[in-house]
């Protein structure tokens, strides 16, 4: 976290139980938190950095260390996923180094006997899409294919699931043609018809033509987690605490019923971020958080 004022690992894992909150994403390796962490309820999604993946690629002793460091080591934290890497782009010097990191780390888990328990995945950005729009034509973007087809394939095979962070804010401040009540869950009819399918907000929008775009490349199999989502209370465009507190209690709500496309299946997601972080760039990255540095809420919201 790039903040400078914010609170231990023990008082936000105590806020998180507090305000029952059961899953967290951190997106490395910080021993204090996952001291803070033992012992407790709450599941893990562990990321391993981008700038780590070259070297855990090399060899599978490397990640068997990794593993045995960063978690055979904290048996009794909650482990779900190791997300290796995050939105690595194809022109990335750690694109290479993705697909056989992957690979190194799940035959570590499946090594220390956890392999039935801790999915390992990576995280994509909706960068990754062609075309989106309807829905049901999503596509990859053809460049984009070298680096995600094995991906698929590897997700396929270990049936883990995709992580897609996901932002209909950036779709609506990058579109002067999105509508805002469509983007903060707030339209209160169709806004876009896909054949049968109808949809009342953007997120659903995106996250259907992620799947039809899996579907596409061999992937029609595969679930999407949302490892990121949020809307930013300051610094840009519509950035109000009003609509961060709208976008992020709708989004709790809707995520339980699915999507028009796999609709009765609860959407397991993750909410971008848990504080402010002062020390980011551009000015509207500062203002994320859901709570303040001093953990008190930015705005009334109920995890329930």
């Amino acid at each position: 976290m790039l903040g400078s004022n914010l609170p231990s690992r023990a008082d936000v894992v105590a806020l998180y139980n507090q305000r029952n909150i059961r899953r967290m994403r951190l997106y490395g390796p910080d021993q204090p938190a996952l001291q803070a962490l033992r012992g407790t309820n709450i599941q893990l999604m562990l990321g391993l950095p981008n700038e780590d993946l070259q070297g855990i690629a090399s060899s599978q002793a490397n990640a068997n260390t990794w593993v045995q460091n960063n978690v055979k080591n904290y048996g009794n934290v909650k482990f779900r996923y190791i997300a290796v890497g995050n939105e690595v782009q194809p022109s990335s010097q750690y694109a290479q180094f993705l697909v056989p990191a992957m690979r190194n780390i799940r035959t570590a888990i499946s090594n220390a006997g956890l392999g039935d328990q801790i999915k390992v995945s990576t995280a994509v950005d909706t960068g990754i899409l062609g075309e989106s729009y309807p829905p049901s034509k999503g596509t990859l973007k053809s460049n984009h294919r070298p680096l995600l087809d094995p991906i698929i394939r590897f997700l396929v095979n270990n049936k883990s699931p995709l992580l897609v962070n996901l932002y209909p804010y950036f779709s609506y401040i990058n579109n002067p043609k999105e509508r805002l009540d469509y983007a903060l869950f707030t339209a209160n009819s169709v806004v876009v018809s896909d054949g049968s399918l109808g949809y009342q907000n953007l997120f659903d929008a995106i996250l259907d033509a992620v799947y039809s775009a899996l579907e596409k490349a061999g992937g029609g199999s595969l679930e999407v987690v949302v490892s990121e989502s949020g809307w930013p209370s300051s610094g840009g465009i519509a950035t109000r605490i009003d609509n961060a507190r709208i976008y992020n209690s709708n989004l709790i709500q809707h995520v339980k019923q699915g999507t028009p496309k796999r609709p009765g299946k609860p959407i397991e997601t993750y909410i971008f971020a848990m504080f402010d972080e002062n020390q980011k760039n551009p000015e509207y990255e500062k203002y994320w958080g859901l709570f303040f540095p001093n953990r008190q809420p930015k705005y009334p919201i109920s995890f329930n």
